[in-house]
């Protein structure tokens, strides 16, 4: 599988983390994706692919691509043979700038991207990103829609900077500090976070640090979960197995199977390292 990826030029640096391109046979049919700080745009240059998010949402199909907020709990894709498209990750607060709606509306629900930007501005990205020279030719053409698309966000400073600093804490930090610092009451930091990342301060918090710590496990090795836990600021184990199975649906353990079994038969994949099989 081809991925190429690259960080945007400024102003989009402060929005993006990186735009990519990814071309090829997916490892597995269905992949899991476990909720991150962060949000996701998809221009889909292939066959249709699939989104399922939650026991309680039926599985949709993309054919344009899809847009994705900051979400809560694990999302399940389901990847045609040859899947091909380009894409942006957002940082958590960098869709704002690009939707006509608040994020909040869009939390655990993906829609497509035709519903964000528009049938004849999707279609025409479409047909220029499929006659492009090259994957580094299309994450330009990619930038340069964006640069055009980028405006003027309300309230978008201040969700940056409380968001840097909750990153740079990873999570362990006070709610209410952030917001006397910010000379904001908590209620107005949470309602502008509602509507630039479509959670509360707290929920990124939270997620921002199981993220990190599960990024802190080698799944290679031997795992020590109570001094993970620990490390983390989770209370104990028990809470830490607790907040495991609501981003994820495993246990830990399992998680690390899952982990261990897209090693051993995908080793070195250009998808590794979160997306897990769901088959």
């Amino acid at each position: 599988m081809e991925y190429v990826s690259r960080v945007p030029r400024p102003p989009l640096d402060g929005l993006i983390d990186d735009l990519y391109y990814l071309a090829g046979e997916p490892p597995y049919a269905r992949l899991t994706l476990p909720p991150m700080p962060s949000a996701l745009l998809i221009v889909n240059l292939g066959a249709p692919f699939r989104i399922r998010g939650g026991t309680d949402i039926g599985t949709a199909e993309y054919v344009d691509g899809c847009v994705v907020t900051m979400p809560t709990r694990a999302l399940e894709f389901g990847y045609p043979p040859g899947t091909r498209s380009v894409g942006v990750h957002f940082k958590p607060w960098g869709l704002a700038p690009f939707l006509p709606m608040p994020a909040a509306e869009l939390c655990d629900r993906p829609v497509t991207v035709e519903q964000v930007w528009g049938c004849r501005t999707i279609a025409e990205l479409r047909d220029r990103l499929a006659t492009a020279a090259g994957p580094h030719e299309m994450l330009t053409l990619l930038e340069d829609a964006l640069m055009r698309r980028l405006r003027e966000t309300a309230g978008l400073g201040l969700v940056r900077h409380a968001g840097n600093a909750i990153a740079g804490a990873v999570g362990a930090v006070a709610i209410g500090d952030l917001s006397v610092a910010a000379g904001v009451s908590s209620t107005h930091l949470a309602q502008r976070f509602k509507e630039l990342v479509g959670v509360t301060p707290k929920r990124f918090a939270r997620t921002y640090r199981f993220a990190a710590t599960v990024f802190a496990i080698d799944p290679a090795g031997p795992v020590d979960w109570a001094g993970l836990a620990g490390r983390a600021g989770y209370f104990d184990q028990a809470h830490f197995g607790h907040e495991f199975r609501a981003f994820t649906g495993l246990t830990p353990t399992r998680y690390v199977e899952v982990r261990r079994r897209f090693l051993r038969e995908h080793p070195g994949h250009a998808l590794d390292g979160w997306p897990l099989p769901a088959d």
